[in-house]
């Protein structure tokens, strides 16, 4: 016997004053509203409505039965909805890592945003150039340079961002301006760590330049290299050397005249971004708005920066 049901009917014909009448409101026929009754009752091992062909009227215990009936219907309805406005309404912390330069001149310039609308979502942002696996390290989501070949998460593609060399005029002043590409081997050139799970860990640092004869790859060397962009940042700003950077970190630096573009008729390669996070298809309601705002602002066809 399914008891909310029998439950659910008893309270109708209470209500209604009839099986009829329950029935219609239960969409079931007066027989069945009769046999959820008589289950109840022999469930209950005694009456809750004494009825006749002529009338039915509730018993003593089936009074206090019914006030009780209707508080727990009461609470199974509003834990139902409970539910599904949990399962609709983005809520809870969600964990989500992404590098450092997109982090500070992207993302969290933009979070306040998010919150505002989703604001039942508390975000816990990790920001760091290691790679991280989100089963293992609990996250959800994670903004990654490159595209993944794991089928296990689904990449969304962000807007790509173009690299720029610059260095400081107080190092072009000392060390002189390169001219071509492979002027570069005789400079100091800051280059980037890679970390230890990256394809890039092992390679020998080489920039690749585009210009109007093709495109040339060089290898370079220099005394110094970081995993920390902005690090190399402000190497830069120290003269000491050249660097490949991004440019929505050095452009200012580039406008106000810190630090000036090397070589500028020659085009570095733009970096493809992407938003990952596990194929599944019970998508939470907190990652699912999450994804929704990040391809909105910087998702490849966005021309927000955020």
């Amino acid at each position: 016997m399914d008891l909310l049901k029998a439950m659910t009917v008893f309270v109708r014909v209470v209500e209604t004053g009839s099986l009829t009448a329950a029935g219609f409101a239960c969409d079931l026929s007066p027989t069945m509203v009769g046999n959820h009754l008589q289950a109840l009752e022999d469930r209950l091992g005694t009456r809750v409505i004494h009825r006749t062909t002529r009338k039915q009227q509730i018993s003593a215990f089936g009074q206090a039965y019914y006030e009780r009936c209707v508080e727990i219907l009461g609470l199974v309805s509003d834990t139902e909805r409970l539910a599904l406005d949990h399962l609709g309404t983005p809520r809870g912390r969600l964990r989500i890592t992404a590098p450092v330069i997109f982090s500070n001149e992207c993302l969290v310039p933009a979070i306040a945003d998010y919150c505002q609308r989703y604001p039942e979502v508390q975000l816990d942002v990790v920001a760091t150039d290691g790679l991280s696996d989100l089963i293992e390290d609990g996250f959800e989501a994670a903004i990654r340079i490159g595209t993944p070949g794991n089928p296990d998460l689904v990449a969304r593609p962000l807007r790509a961002y173009r690299l720029v060399l610059c260095a400081s005029s107080a190092y072009l002043d000392a060390s002189g301006v390169p001219a071509t590409p492979e002027d570069l081997r005789a400079h100091q050139c800051l280059t980037y760590a890679y970390p230890l799970r990256s394809e890039m860990h092992a390679a020998q640092p080489e920039w690749t330049l585009s210009g109007t004869n093709g495109t040339v790859s060089v290898p370079v060397r220099g005394r110094l290299r970081i995993d920390n962009s902005e690090a190399l940042r402000r190497a830069l700003l120290a003269g000491m050397g050249i660097a490949m950077l991004p440019g929505i970190l050095v452009d200012a630096d580039i406008e106000a005249g810190r630090l000036i573009e090397v070589l500028p008729d020659y085009a570095a390669p733009m970096r493809q971004i992407n938003l990952l996070y596990l194929r599944d298809r019970q998508m939470s309601p907190k990652l699912r708005s999450f994804v929704e705002f990040v391809v909105e602002r910087f998702g490849a066809g966005s021309d927000s920066q955020g």
